[in-house]
């Protein structure tokens, strides 16, 4: 059985998934200053 499928999403699940959305793009916005920084001196492992 889904858990709160059809419900509305409570303030809480809406909280975390505010935060993990904004974590998310941070690690991204990270992982792409690295590349660039680190482009010169290593090809990019992906």
């Amino acid at each position: 059985m889904a858990h709160g499928v059809s419900k509305t999403p409570s303030p809480a699940d809406i909280e975390r998934e505010r935060r993990l959305a904004e974590a998310l793009r941070a690690n991204l916005r990270k992982r792409k200053a690295q590349a660039r920084d680190s482009k010169a001196e290593t090809p990019p492992k992906d």
